[in-house]
């Protein structure tokens, strides 16, 4: 192989470590996204969670899941009913990051155990 067509190969070999990179960074992020949107589910309907200590510990763990289903559906229906899509576009990457910042918070408390 001659030196020029050394240096043909050379920016696919860099366009595909800059591929194999950003995947990498998109899976992370992802990983990220799902943990906080997880977390912040199991933080709001378990037994110690934010609706058992709003509502009290007397308030049965089945109407607490109840309830909190049934906020979780009523605020997505009115978020997909009162917005235009262009507006939901505008606030949906806010969404991503702030999730993403929520499942490396709570993936923090996991590995100290203070989850």
């Amino acid at each position: 192989m001659n030196p020029q067509q050394a240096n043909q190969q050379y920016p696919k070999l860099k366009q595909e470590a800059f591929s194999a990179f950003y995947a990498a960074i998109g899976c992370a992020l992802l990983a990220l996204v799902l943990v906080g949107v997880c977390g912040t589910i199991y933080k709001m309907i378990s037994p110690g969670g934010w609706i058992a200590q709003a509502f009290g510990y007397a308030a049965s763990a089945g109407s607490a899941v109840m309830f909190s289903l049934i906020i979780i559906t009523v605020l997505a229906w009115l978020s997909h009913s009162q917005v235009s899509p262009r507006g939901r576009n505008r606030h949906a990457g806010w969404f991503v990051y702030a999730f993403a910042l929520a499942g490396a918070v709570y993936l923090m408390q996991i590995l100290r155990g203070t989850f």
